[in-house]
């Protein structure tokens, strides 16, 4: 059964067919032939009887030519009529000894009045095995009496296929070309339908689903291209299963992540409850190193629970964004002042050179503003103490605004036991796109350079 569905079932079914019309025509064109043949020669025996051979007519009119006796103009007018009635097609005419013409029978073309030798002589090389059938007979026995000449159309003497190929042929020849052609019409509306049905399976699979997915197809036969187009729905079930399945997880994973951070928040908040009381009592100095080391490592995970919390609500696309247009260079003035205390204590150089822009108002979220200069700021601290300085600037061309954070750490390619995962910075990296800025990261031994760059519109 799965044979009959297949294409090449159907184009062999197509070749079998187009054999079979054609012997079918050809049977048809036949017994058309035939039947037209029949009744070609019916109405020729009909006409002439048996005496329808050039070979038998010629006989015939020499041996009645011969017979005739008496030379006179009656009796040659009565075999005019008795042949006539037998072929009434012919036509036929009686020239004298002198070359007179002295009667003539249905002649259609002008005949001259006097014969001489040379024209008679031109007639019969004309009339040589031409159109008409022309036998030439001496009256009687003597050839003084003149001659009697019979023309007969060749037409009514052919063969009847042979009349039938004359009359007809053209209609057999148109009829062949039309089965070529209807061949051929429906050879190609077979491999356009696979065509077509083939592009449709390439369209289906360049168009998405508004999950990213390719739509289905809806199947509507069962040959090869059928087995296809569901082997491709199966593979479109999967991938929107595996989909499904890959947000189920990922959703989890969120769900863990936000949980543990929050769960681990309540005891990290004891220890650094009971790491200050301890701090209050009389300590060693390596007492008070250990204190100092804990309170930052608590710190440090303190930090990185936020930035995990932050990172997964970012990514379900749920932490808080409002934009609204502040004037970024105040902005960043009033927000380096929270945190010049904190550099200045590590004993940083702190050089703050915040000039205008062309356009100092941005539209941005402060709350996602600041927290993108607090990561950068935290990895200075965590990563870059060693080289003591801070610089924030401003930077302006023709194509962009943009502030400058830079630092003299050994640069994040790095070692540093403060190291972490590079959250911050994943962070950092969806709160610029999401505000529709751009930031660029350049870092070597001698230091470290970050830019928070907007770029200029044309009309600017």
């Amino acid at each position: 059964m799965k044979f009959f569905r297949s294409l090449l079932a159907k184009y062999m079914l197509i070749i079998l067919l187009a054999m079979f019309i054609v012997q079918i025509a050809y049977l048809v064109l036949a017994l058309f032939v035939m039947g037209i043949a029949k009744t070609e020669e019916g109405i020729n025996n009909t006409r002439y009887g048996e005496d329808s051979n050039k070979n038998v007519i010629e006989e015939k009119w020499h041996a009645e030519a011969n017979k005739i006796k008496a030379i006179e103009l009656e009796v040659i007018e009565q075999l005019f009529e008795n042949w006539r009635g037998k072929y009434p097609e012919a036509s036929m005419f009686w020239v004298g000894e002198d070359g007179t013409l002295l009667t003539e029978v249905n002649v259609k073309e002008q005949l001259p009045s006097e014969w001489t030798p040379a024209y008679t002589t031109k007639f019969i090389k004309e009339r040589y095995d031409g159109d008409p059938f022309t036998v030439i007979a001496f009256l009687g026995e003597d050839e003084t009496n003149g001659f009697i000449v019979l023309e007969i159309p060749r037409l009514v003497l052919n063969p009847p296929l042979k009349n039938v190929y004359q009359q007809y042929g053209t209609f057999v020849f148109l009829g062949v070309i039309c089965i070529i052609i209807f061949f051929v019409s429906i050879s190609f509306l077979f491999f356009r339908g696979i065509r077509k049905r083939l592009l449709m399976l390439q369209d289906a699979m360049e168009i998405r689903d508004v999950d990213g997915i390719p739509i289905e197809m809806h199947v509507k036969k069962k040959d090869e291209i059928g087995q296809l187009e569901l082997s491709f729905n199966r593979m479109v079930c999967e991938l929107r299963d595996s989909k499904n399945r890959e947000q189920k997880e990922e959703q989890l994973r969120r769900e863990l992540i936000a949980n543990l951070s929050h769960d681990l928040r309540t005891p990290l908040t004891k220890v650094r409850a009971q790491t200050y009381s301890i701090s209050k009592e009389e300590l060693s100095d390596e007492g008070k190193h250990a204190v100092k080391v804990l309170e930052t490592s608590i710190v440090n995970i303190d930090r990185l629970m936020e930035n995990l919390m932050s990172y997964t609500l970012l990514m379900a696309s749920k932490y808080k964004f409002e934009p609204k247009e502040i004037n970024v260079i105040r902005f960043v003035r009033e927000y380096m002042t929270t945190w010049y205390l904190v550099f200045e204590k590590e004993g940083f150089e702190i050089d703050i050179e915040l000039n205008s822009f062309e356009e100092n108002k941005w539209i941005v979220d402060p709350l996602w503003l600041g927290r993108i200069f607090d990561n950068f700021f935290q990895n200075v601290l965590r990563h870059a103490s060693s080289g003591q300085y801070i610089g924030v600037k401003t930077e302006s061309t023709e194509h962009y605004d943009a502030f400058v954070i830079s630092d003299y750490g050994k640069g994040m390619n790095n070692e540093s036991n403060a190291k972490g995962a590079g959250i911050g910075l994943s962070i950092v990296d969806i709160m610029v796109k999401g505000m529709e800025l751009d930031w660029d990261i350049t870092s070597s031994e001698s230091g470290t350079i970050i830019k928070i760059i907007r770029r200029k519109k044309l009309s600017e």
